[in-house]
């Protein structure tokens, strides 16, 4: 991986990675991100253009990023860490490679739920794992809670991905928080007894196979509904119309929520200015980028959503610190084995 230079006008300029292991700059802030290069590529460019600032970007798999930085040790030339999930956060934070950064700026911006404890990283968007169903199907009325889906009424009609995946984890995670560990399994058991088929693929694949009819109901992240309703492919923006969010557990603790956010790395170089660029991401204005163009939720109180998520109405959310969902994250892995989830 090389990093890729980001400056005003979109101009972007291959550099080696070497040139950064052992200087800094004032101007300039390198990036590890597990986001995809278009949906970043656009707030960094407005960050550069507000502030002067470079940002030189690394794009890679969440767990592979990790893994460099814990090889790289000190001698890493990243400043910060963008990534998917609060377990992925946490698990950063575990392996000693990120460091506490507070600011005012970011503790009146983001929630404190969506925040480290200790200040080691903070949440930038916010993504919610609903019950999506399909319309022609399903009665919504017989819908109500993340805990009704391991009801044998519900036997065959459920789709969901490996409980390898850090999405499914966290959502365990937080039924852990809520139910205690011994509730949970039996859940599990119970939801794994009522899948369709054997989990395979990612979110956009359950989506499609509730669509499709493979079964009734599928458990996903907003944002890959949203991608896929304004796709300009037109068989996913048809397998997007067949199915309906659906918020579970509004009378309870509120439907799971997770984030993507932002960790500081032990061995930055570029200290102030990355800090800059995390305050620059939890302003008004960015969080209202993120929201359109990305399908996700404002992390921050009072930004508007985009037209697609306002279709899908307001819904109650979790309040849960997720820290808590790293702190689960071993328990919820043995529980998923130990309930079959393949």
């Amino acid at each position: 991986m090389t990093f890729k230079r980001f400056a005003l006008g979109g101009f972007a300029a291959l550099i080696a990675l070497s040139g950064f292991a052992g200087s800094a700059a004032a101007d300039e802030v390198n990036l590890y991100s597990a986001r995809k290069e278009e949906l970043i590529k656009p707030l960094l460019d407005r960050f550069t253009a507000d502030t002067g600032i470079t940002v030189n970007l690394v794009t890679g798999k969440a767990d592979a990023l990790l893994k460099r930085l814990e090889s790289e040790g000190m001698n890493s030339p990243a400043d910060l860490l963008l990534t998917t999930d609060a377990g992925r956060l946490f698990r950063a934070k575990a392996a000693g490679v990120t460091q506490a950064f507070v600011t005012d700026a970011i503790s009146e911006n983001i929630p404190e739920q969506y925040r480290d404890p200790q200040g080691h990283w903070v949440g930038l968007s916010l993504r919610a794992r609903p019950i999506l169903y399909a319309k022609d199907r399903v009665d919504p009325t017989m819908l109500s809670t993340y805990e009704d889906l391991a009801d044998p009424k519900w036997k065959g009609k459920i789709c969901i991905r490996s409980s390898s995946n850090i999405y499914n984890q966290s959502l365990i995670a937080s039924l852990i928080e809520a139910l205690g560990a011994e509730e949970t399994e039996k859940w599990a058991t119970g939801l794994v007894a009522n899948f369709a088929r054997p989990p395979k693929g990612g979110d956009r694949d359950q989506i499609k196979a509730a669509a499709a009819g493979q079964c009734d109901i599928a458990i996903a992240n907003t944002y890959y509904l949203a991608g896929m309703a304004t796709s300009k492919d037109e068989a996913q923006r048809e397998a997007a119309a067949k199915v309906v969010v659906f918020w579970p557990n509004q009378d309870g603790r509120g439907t799971h929520v997770n984030v993507s956010g932002a960790a500081l790395t032990k061995a930055a170089k570029n200290t102030e200015a990355a800090i800059k660029l995390v305050e620059f991401m939890t302003t008004a204005e960015s969080q209202a980028w993120y929201s359109e163009a990305n399908g996700e939720y404002p992390v921050r109180a009072g930004v508007a959503k985009s037209q697609t998520l306002q279709a899908w109405g307001d819904f109650k959310a979790d309040t849960l610190s997720l820290a808590k969902l790293g702190e689960n994250n071993g328990d919820a892995v043995r529980l998923m084995d130990r309930a079959g989830w393949k």
